[in-house]
């Protein structure tokens, strides 16, 4: 019986990495799940889904040498887990101003009380080291209307002095 695990790997920015590790997960009869890979501030970061028939440590000694080689760190836990539970979004929040500590905590807090599951997060440092500007995209499920939603978010925009920018998302899936 497979196991479904959690992969995560960090290291500097290289050519090669997701093609090492794949190719080695792959040869050792794995097989990917989702995946998330993405370059952040010159560092390459990857959470992917990994389903395998060996356990925790030997994964561990088959990715060691390679991570060793591309001076990479990762991390492996097993998870419970399975394919196609996708969530399509249906907003779409947008957020600018400058840079300053708790903008995320701000708008994560606002939308955790409207309910709203942030399904991806993406932000950005952005204009000068004298003027850094913060560059937040979130997409997201709510069960509330767009102006519920939207209201939500008025006192946030006032306290942090940040623009916001809300969109309905309509997704067509057939």
């Amino acid at each position: 019986m497979k196991n479904w695990y959690m992969l995560t790997l960090v290291g500097k920015d290289q050519p090669g990495i997701v093609a090492e590790v794949s190719r080695v997960l792959f040869d050792a009869g794995g097989n990917l799940g989702e995946a998330s890979m993405s370059r952040l501030g010159g560092n390459f970061t990857v959470m992917l889904m990994l389903h395998m028939d060996t356990g925790k440590e030997s994964i561990k000694q088959m990715l060691q040498p390679i991570c060793d080689k591309m001076d990479l760190f990762f991390h492996i836990d097993n998870i419970i887990a399975g394919l196609h539970q996708h969530i399509d979004p249906n907003f779409r929040l947008s957020v600018h101003g400058a840079d300053q500590a708790g903008i995320v905590s701000a708008v994560a807090g606002s939308l955790a009380k409207s309910n709203f599951n942030i399904l991806n997060l993406e932000s950005d440092v952005g204009g000068s080291a004298e003027k850094p500007v913060y560059i937040m995209h979130i997409e997201g499920f709510a069960d509330c209307s767009f102006l519920e939603l939207e209201k939500s978010l008025q006192l946030l925009k006032i306290e942090k002095e940040i623009v916001m920018h809300l969109v309905p998302i309509d997704t067509m899936v057939g």
